[in-house]
């Protein structure tokens, strides 16, 4: 059996891509989203979180950009600098990653599964991090950011070589999460789609998906004001996966190629 996760990344980052990923869901194959505890538009994606109740929401935790819970004081804007920062025991990612997951519970939402910003949680001390909590949390799924071995049409050569790389600390991954009981899906795609998703592509993977449990990671949104003033550089892009998403082509390539749509909170 073929079944797929669809995730979109980045769930109260704006109010443009709240709309834009709800849309996804009630119109398209979107399946699941993962919430940004410190994101601008936090409130209103928790309002319409309640309007989704078939929308399995989780924590997008943050270490790289936005601003702490715990002090208010704004994050290192790059994965280098987040690298230093947690070796100098300037950010403690187990105290500032609780705080996320408990702002989150605090709405009365019960989260399905975690995943970090920028895969943060492949760093070992931001890996054990979320691993603890999952477990403390009763947060079973968590996500393994290593891309099935696909390549999608035009994916530049730099991203395929940060593709190959991730799989260097696979093993380390897997070991640290099974330690802590946590759950993994078989597979994973969207990193060498991100930024460059259509309906094509889409549905070029969804034919090619191995047997088994995938997650797919998606960045839907509508390009409002909000996301085009936002610090991100997927703006355009998330209109464009957002229209791939709600495609009638790829539902249909669903139905044809035999592969079931779920979601965290219902695979057993």
């Amino acid at each position: 059996m073929r079944r797929l996760i669809v995730n979109a990344d980045d769930f109260g980052f704006t109010r443009d891509v709240n709309s834009g990923i709800i849309e996804a869901h009630r119109r398209g194959i979107l399946t699941a989203t993962t919430l940004m505890a410190n994101g601008s538009a936090f409130d209103d994606a928790v309002r319409w979180s309640r309007e989704a109740p078939e929308l399995d929401v989780g924590c997008h935790l943050v270490l790289v950009g936005g601003q702490s819970l715990i002090d208010g004081r704004h994050y290192p804007n790059s994965v280098p600098r987040l690298i230093r920062a947690i070796l100098s025991r300037d950010i403690r990612p187990y105290d500032e990653l609780r705080a996320q997951i408990l702002r989150i519970t605090g709405t009365g939402i019960r989260p399905s599964h975690l995943d970090t910003h920028k895969h943060t949680h492949l760093f070992p001390p931001v890996l054990e991090a979320v691993a603890r909590l999952s477990e403390e949390f009763g947060i079973p799924w968590v996500r393994r950011p290593f891309d099935i071995p696909i390549r999608p049409q035009g994916t530049p050569v730099a991203t395929r070589l940060i593709s190959r790389s991730l799989q260097v600390v696979r093993r380390r991954v897997h070991r640290t999460l099974g330690r802590r009981h946590c759950r993994t899906t078989d597979h994973f795609a969207g990193f060498q789609m991100t930024g460059r998703l259509d309906a094509e592509r889409v549905i070029a993977l969804i034919r090619a998906l191995p047997e088994g449990l995938t997650e797919f990671m998606t960045h839907p949104g509508h390009h409002g004001p909000e996301l085009e003033s936002a610090r991100t550089r997927l703006k355009a892009s998330r209109q464009q996966e957002l229209e791939a998403l709600t495609d009638p082509r790829v539902r249909r390539a669903l139905d044809e190629s035999g592969v079931e749509l779920t979601r965290y909170s219902v695979v057993s």
